[in-house]
């Protein structure tokens, strides 16, 4: 197995700890909803499930967000070559190594870190686009990519 399908493989275990909890949040919330309709009445029971209410539909906005971001993961072709960097690509360079993927933060693996960004953040964005031996600033480090996969 490539080092690529094994970032993958752990971007996917990340983003189904995560998916795992917004779904255990949901069932609780919703579990809580059906006791506060049991045991209460009166204003503080309209203000419980105000709450409530609200915690659920934000956990479903949560969940509606990592479904975008899995779609994401999906799309990526972990045996393809990139020659600019791109979705997918791995990219080693004289600074760091970055999976662009999905925002997963710092992976290892056989003792090297990889971070697993996505390409809407900053540094994604100088990288797209970039080939072997193109430079990039990014705040006050200067690096150059030495390696596409």
């Amino acid at each position: 197995m490539s080092i690529k399908q094994k970032l993958h493989g752990k971007c996917q275990d990340f983003l189904n700890n995560r998916l795992e909890v917004i779904q255990h949040t949901i069932l609780d919330i919703q579990n809580s909803l059906e006791s506060e309709t049991k045991s209460s009445a009166g204003d503080k029971h309209e203000t419980g499930r105000a709450m409530l209410q609200l915690e659920r539909e934000k956990a479903g906005h949560q969940l509606a967000e990592l479904q975008k971001i899995n779609e994401t993961l999906h799309k990526i072709e972990v045996k393809s070559k990139h020659s600019n960097v791109a979705l997918g690509s791995l990219v080693i360079t004289s600074n760091r190594n970055y999976f662009i993927a999905i925002s997963a933060g710092e992976l290892t693996l056989e003792g090297v870190n990889y971070y697993a960004i996505s390409t809407l953040t900053p540094i994604a964005q100088l990288l797209l686009s970039k080939q072997v031996g193109d430079t990039v600033q990014f705040r006050d480090t200067k690096f150059t990519v030495t390696e596409i996969q």
